[in-house]
């Protein structure tokens, strides 16, 4: 996703009187240009920095979800809405075996060694926005069992 799709998709939705919407597309860019100041390179954002805080957005919108008390529905349904919102814009993510496929084509040697700590270390860069950490930690521990 690059940011250029994210800021015409907030005039659409400005032009339509969609305010959700356009709120949780707005706090996307928003976020997106923050990093993009915080890493040295607000004129040229990288697809792949636009994807991470998409991601981490999401995230946490998920937790907000989660920890939003049950008789709060209108704010459960807010946050719901920005979820789904975010999620349009979302990469996809790699599956397990995705994943365990690049583990043992590129990252043999690493995984020869069972050491959980220094695998993570080394192949998470690898992987930052394409899979889930979770999903990494699994396939890491079934790798090293």
């Amino acid at each position: 996703m690059d940011i250029k799709t994210l800021q015409k998709d907030m005039i659409a939705a400005m032009k339509n009187k969609d305010k959700p919407r356009k709120e949780s597309i707005s706090a996307l860019i928003q976020a997106v240009k923050k990093m993009a100041i915080d890493e040295g390179c607000r004129d040229d954002i990288p697809t792949e920095m636009v994807d991470r805080v998409i991601l981490k957005e999401m995230k946490t919108v998920k937790e907000q979800i989660d920890s939003c008390p049950a008789d709060r529905t209108d704010l459960k349904d807010e946050y719901q809405a920005r979820y789904d919102v975010f999620s349009e814009y979302a990469p996809q993510l790699m599956s397990a075996e995705e994943v365990e496929a690049i583990l043992k084509e590129k990252f043999a040697d690493v995984l020869a060694t069972k050491n959980k700590g220094m695998i993570m270390k080394t192949v998470m860069p690898e992987f930052k926005g394409k899979a889930d950490g979770k999903v990494i930690n699994q396939t890491v521990a079934k790798l090293c069992q």
